[in-house]
């Protein structure tokens, strides 16, 4: 079966699933001198400065169509190609150079995308930057607090708001287009020792599954469930490592106190809120 958009190529693998390419750029002006082309989004084409980024990240630019008459010097594979908020993951079917990722950002102004492996991205971070004081750098956005919590967080001196309504799930909400994006459940060590034993927190945890981005935020150390009277040593640790192999898309992050769950989750609403925006959801 022939690729779409792709004179003379097909199909590599027995599972119909398009392989990623990359050719030399047939326009002689271009200071970037390599296109790939990646199995997503009906072929997403990109002007690229390197066939891959093996010693730095690697500036790309989006590239109207496929030349038909481009020289192909490579054609691999593909095991996952996905976007994910603002990336996309790219994982090859090869022994080496396999694993990678496209970033898109913005700086200064403009529309940038950096293509990065795990071990370029340690040397040289590119314009998604870790915040030091706005969660992802969002000004005046808004986190729903369910009226079921009695003792809510204020994030305080932080920019942004509270506004108080039901939930179905979670503690705490950010939603894009009337649509919750981001949750977190919150829990003291008390309330998660309970929830854990009477298995509650098993059905909270896959109602959480189905949002985009979700997590149980605790307010204490992990060293304490082994501290906990009245169980079998060990046996609250065992339950929630069970709970997390059986929802890996919801994190049990322990944060020592509330003061830093509170820190946590501040950030982790203003993450799924700058990634998952209105475009990224599904119609």
């Amino acid at each position: 079966m022939p690729i779409r958009g792709v004179p003379g190529l097909r199909f590599c693998n027995t599972m119909g699933v398009e392989p990623f390419l990359v050719a030399r750029n047939p326009d002689p002006d271009s200071s970037l001198p390599f296109l790939v082309r990646l199995p997503i989004e009906g072929g997403l084409v990109l002007k690229t400065k390197e066939s891959w980024p093996r010693a730095n990240r690697a500036y790309c630019h989006p590239a109207e169509e496929w030349p038909r008459d481009a020289e192909v010097l490579e054609e691999v594979d593909v095991k996952l190609c996905r976007r994910r908020g603002s990336a996309i993951d790219l994982v090859l079917d090869r022994g080496t150079n396999f694993r990678s990722q496209f970033v898109f950002t913005r700086s200064r102004g403009r529309d940038m995308i950096f293509w990065q492996t795990a071990k370029v991205a340690r040397k040289a971070r590119p314009g998604v930057r870790i915040p030091k004081r706005k969660a992802s750098g969002l000004d005046d956005w808004t986190v729903v607090v369910d009226t079921r919590e009695r003792y809510p967080y204020r994030f305080s001196n932080r920019p942004v708001t509270t506004e108080r309504h039901a939930l179905s799930v979670g503690d705490y909400a950010v939603m894009v287009d009337d649509a919750v994006v981001g949750c977190v459940e919150r829990k003291t060590l008390e309330n998660l020792q309970s929830d854990l034993v009477s298995g509650k927190l098993s059905f909270v945890m896959a109602e959480l599954s189905t949002l985009p981005a979700a997590a149980v935020v605790v307010e204490d150390r992990y060293t304490s469930l082994f501290k906990a009277e009245h169980v079998e040593p060990g046996w609250l640790p065992e339950l929630v490592a069970r709970l997390q192999v059986r929802y890996p898309g919801v994190p049990i992050v322990f944060c020592d106190t509330r003061k830093f769950a509170e820190e946590w989750t501040y950030r982790f609403l203003g993450a799924a809120r700058a990634e998952l925006d209105a475009a990224s959801l599904p119609d």
